[in-house]
């Protein structure tokens, strides 16, 4: 069964490819200490591209009218986080 893996990765111009826990945003920089590998070979770009696109074909898309129909424990959570949402 397949699992999932939480990283980010970018690949550029399908040669250099860029994977790690940065978040790409200000207040991850500024707050995190992250790392990420860069690696400079087609080849490697290849397999990764493989690889996204093998997670983008077991993905599920969260639509609008899926947003709309969560259950009221979902939508009791989000109340319940609202307070606290900035610092997550």
């Amino acid at each position: 069964k397949p699992t999932m893996l939480h990283c980010k990765m970018l690949i550029f111009d399908q040669h250099l490819v860029s994977v790690g826990s940065t978040n790409f945003d200000m207040r991850s920089f500024e707050l995190n200490d992250e790392a990420s590998l860069n690696v400079y070979d087609s080849e490697f770009a290849r397999q990764m591209t493989a690889v996204f696109e093998q997670d983008l074909r077991l993905s599920t898309p969260y639509t609008l009218q899926r947003w709309r129909n969560r259950s009221w424990k979902q939508r009791a959570a989000e109340v319940i986080v609202v307070p606290i949402a900035s610092q997550l």
